[in-house]
């Protein structure tokens, strides 16, 4: 099995945050991190393939995290969770993202919450999620327009910083959103390298 392979991780997630390791330089080697909306655990086994000492998989479900990594003895399971809400048992290095249905303004705050400073975050903005008034008449059934999506991910970049995070980098996924009921296309992604405007120099 190999990174490549599409079956290297537990779940597809694993991939992008794989992309987004490599895109933006950062390791997790030897870091403490919460994977904020785990879900079945593609970006904490991504995380602990990369040398991660320690991950938070925290999500609101129960029971969808995979075997293998609830028996790691390196994941601590935060089931029946909201990562809203959530009170950190301790500050960590990194924090990932994929919290579905959840916007980055919620998201973005909850995630500061987690982070010890000179910390970072990777988060997935889905514009499909984030598509406001006008922008969701760029929706066809359930998927946006590759159009809209870009100006609605700019959109959702801009308003970092009042969020309390600078953009250190930011890129398309890879691989699409799950598909949609009667689309096969599924939602264009982008990946956000992010830090603490709190640590700005």
């Amino acid at each position: 099995m190999t990174e490549a392979d599409p079956h290297a991780f537990v779940g597809r997630g694993g991939l992008k945050l794989l992309h987004a390791l490599q895109s933006f330089g950062v390791s997790p080697e030897g870091l403490a991190c919460a994977d904020l909306g785990c879900n079945v655990g593609g970006f904490t086994h991504c995380l602990l393939v990369h040398g991660a000492r320690l991950v938070y998989a925290v999500d609101t479900g129960y029971g969808t995290l995979a075997w293998t990594l609830r028996q790691d003895p390196r994941v601590v399971v935060l089931e029946r969770t909201n990562a809203l809400h959530v009170q950190p048992p301790e500050r960590v290095g990194l924090v990932v993202i994929d919290l579905g249905w959840t916007v980055q303004a919620r998201a973005i705050p909850a995630a500061l919450a987690w982070l010890r400073p000179q910390g970072r975050i990777i988060t997935l903005i889905k514009p499909h999620y984030e598509a406001l008034g006008g922008e969701r008449s760029g929706l066809s059934r359930g998927v946006l327009d590759e159009s809209t999506a870009q100006q609605v991910a700019r959109r959702v970049l801009d308003d970092m910083p009042r969020l309390g995070v600078r953009v250190l980098a930011s890129d398309r996924s890879p691989i699409r959103g799950g598909h949609t009921k009667g689309n096969r296309t599924g939602n264009m992604e982008w990946l956000a390298l992010l830090a603490p405007v709190a640590d700005e120099p």
